[in-house]
Order: structure tokens, then sequence, then C-alpha cells
């Protein structure tokens, strides 16, 4: 029950970076990004997310974010 929990706020929070990026808005992009981050490593560290799965999301996050600044 608590690992679909921290799924689904994982890919809400991925979500939300990705709206923010479509909008072009660098500020929301960011914050959302070290919120997405945050969420992530904590999966991870939870043994939800296996660590690199969690570690390509967050690249590809980054490099997503970065885009847009």
């Amino acid at each position: 029950m608590r690992n679909r929990t921290v799924r689904t706020r994982v890919k809400n929070v991925v979500k939300e970076v990705r709206v923010a990026a479509a909008q072009n808005s660098a500020d929301e992009t960011g914050v959302a990004f070290k919120t997405a981050q945050s969420a992530i490593a904590k999966a991870a560290k939870k043994g939800v997310l296996h660590r690199r799965t969690a570690s390509r999301k967050i690249a590809r996050l980054a490099k997503l974010t970065y885009s847009v600044q």
C-alpha cells in the first residue's frame, strides 16, 4: 500500500515538472524539479524505486529543466 502511494507521488511530481517546462516557466520548472528530485531520491532510498531508475529519472528531468532556462 505504501509503495503505491510513493509511486503515485513520484508520477505526480514528474508531471508537474513536465507541465511547467511546457509552459516555458523557468522559475516554476526549477521549483518543481527540486521537489521531484527530493521525492524520487526518497523513493529510491525506501526501495520503492531502483536506484538506477531514480537516477535516470532525475537526470532526464534535470536535462529538461536546464533546457527551459
